[in-house]
């Protein structure tokens, strides 16, 4: 007892009654300091950077900002809901859109744009249909081109195509009896001639297909893969779950880009077949553990070769939530 008090009295009087400076504890051998944390930003400064992270990706989520600020989702709300007030971004569900988000262009617009890249896509794509195959085309002008390059596979028979592109629909009707296509069904859209809900699932969870190719707005190394319209956007996953394999098809000006509606995340998809991409990009979405097949707009496949072909025989299909 009498020992710990002239230890206490040393440790603050020091000797000679000068205090002792305590000295830091050491770390662990072998631990590693943890890295300073960089100070908070200004208000006004965040919010400046909220807003022009926004501009640039089109769509951004509340947990990514709160992540990438290290703040609190309700910090984050708090500075998306001044940005919108002051009219620089638009507030939904979950996060904030740019006022500058692209609009949806009509299917005829579309249909004008990165044209031979959209036919090397389909043709490409429809090089991995097989005679007896159950096939669901997504509406779009990239999955149309994928219908007329059916159109000239006369080896394919007994092809089954289910899809809610009224534009594909038409295009594939001169292939009957050869193949058989059903309409889903549901409410026209009439910006794309598509058929969204009500009343447009009923079809695809009925049906098992062999193969699903999905078009969308954006394909993105961290976001996954989005589009511009929400309608469209609940089939798009439908028709994921439906297939066997599903396959993502997109020009190369959708790349890097990330919209509002998700449709899954990239390992969702057996590959993206594209063209007319920017070499930085898939570089990207291959690093992220996409398969990339590229094609040629001038004919052939890239170099990369043709998309993976199903084995047979064929897995059992996925089980439905």
């Amino acid at each position: 007892m009498q020992l710990r008090k002239y230890v206490k009295a040393y440790e603050t009087r020091g000797v000679n009654g000068k205090p002792t400076p305590r000295q830091p504890t050491p770390a662990p051998a072998g631990s590693t300091p943890p890295p300073d944390s960089p100070a908070p930003l200004p208000g006004e400064r965040r919010r400046d950077r909220i807003a022009d992270l926004v501009g640039r990706r089109g769509f951004v989520r509340t947990a990514e900002l709160a992540r990438e600020f290290r703040l609190s989702e309700v910090t984050i709300r708090t500075d998306l809901e001044s940005l919108a007030a002051d009219g620089l971004l638009s507030r939904v569900h979950g996060g904030a859109l740019s006022v500058d988000r692209p609009a949806e262009r009509p299917f005829e617009e579309e249909s004008s744009v990165s044209t031979e890249a959209k036919r090397a896509i389909g043709v490409e794509a429809a090089s991995l249909v097989r005679s007896g195959d159950c096939v669901v085309l997504d509406v779009g002008t990239t999955t149309t081109q994928i219908a007329l390059a059916l159109l000239e596979r006369h080896d394919l028979e007994g092809v089954v195509v289910v899809t809610n592109g009224l534009t594909i629909a038409l295009a594939l009707e001169q292939a009957v009896p050869r193949f058989t296509v059903i309409v889903s069904g549901g409410t026209l859209r009439p910006l794309q001639h598509s058929l969204v809900n009500p009343l447009a699932t009923s079809v695809f969870a009925s049906v098992t297909a062999d193969l699903a190719f999905v078009g969308c707005t954006g394909v993105h190394a961290v976001h996954g893969v989005t589009n511009v319209n929400l309608p469209e956007t609940d089939l798009k996953r439908l028709m994921t779950q439906t297939a066997r394999r599903s396959y993502i098809v997109a020009d190369g000006s959708k790349l890097g880009e990330a919209h509002l509606g998700v449709i899954g995340p990239l390992d969702t998809f057996e590959a993206l077949i594209t063209a007319g991409a920017v070499e930085a990009q898939v570089a990207d979405l291959r690093r992220a553990g996409l398969t990339v097949v590229e094609t040629d707009p001038s004919g052939g496949a890239g170099a990369d070769g043709p998309a993976p072909r199903d084995p047979a025989p064929r897995d059992p299909a996925p089980s439905r939530p």
